[in-house]
């Protein structure tokens, strides 16, 4: 198994709505909408601007994720543990494992390898949110070493107002 940029949009939009459509209990924890979150816009900004992972076992797709070099002005606010530059954090977004590979490791996988991007392009953390309502999502997060920072209340188009969970996994603490 392995992490690989795409620039495949096609390709992407077709497992993320087979994830929104097939993932048991989508409308409760993550609350996923295509075309309010999940949107093509999105999803071509992170192909386009290869920031776009899929992750292979063999000839499938087991899951996807956008991976950022970077942290968008929104989480500056947060009490991270660490106080650090935009350009020594990465972001996920849209991270999800396929229906057929649920309960098989691969969200695990997913964040292992995103980290270990991270390592490589010299970043100090690894972050990202999710929706309070999304408690699967907060167990494999807590399971592989993040840890909860704060929470936002803040409007998405498929949510409406709800809050949103910040997590962090400092990823190099030598240096920091």
């Amino acid at each position: 198994m392995k992490l690989i940029k795409t620039n495949d949009f096609e390709l992407v939009k077709s497992k993320y709505l087979n994830v929104i459509k097939n993932t048991p209990n989508m409308e409760k924890y993550a609350r996923w909408d295509y075309g309010k979150h999940p949107t093509d816009e999105m999803i071509r900004a992170y192909t386009d601007n290869g920031e776009m992972y899929i992750l292979t076992d063999g000839e499938n797709i087991a899951g996807m994720v956008a991976l950022l070099m970077h942290q968008d002005q929104d989480y500056e606010d947060i009490a991270w543990s660490v106080r650090l530059e935009s350009d020594q954090v990465a972001t996920l977004h849209l991270l999800a494992v396929c229906p057929e590979f649920l309960g098989k490791g691969m969200g695990i996988k997913l964040l292992d390898e995103a980290a270990g991007l991270a390592v490589k392009n010299g970043k100090k953390a690894l972050r990202f949110d999710t929706l309070s309502s999304n408690l699967p999502a907060q167990r494999l997060y807590e399971k592989t070493g993040f840890s909860y920072m704060g929470k936002k209340h803040l409007y998405a188009e498929n949510t409406g107002w709800t809050d949103f969970w910040y997590y962090e996994k400092v990823l190099i603490s030598e240096e920091i």
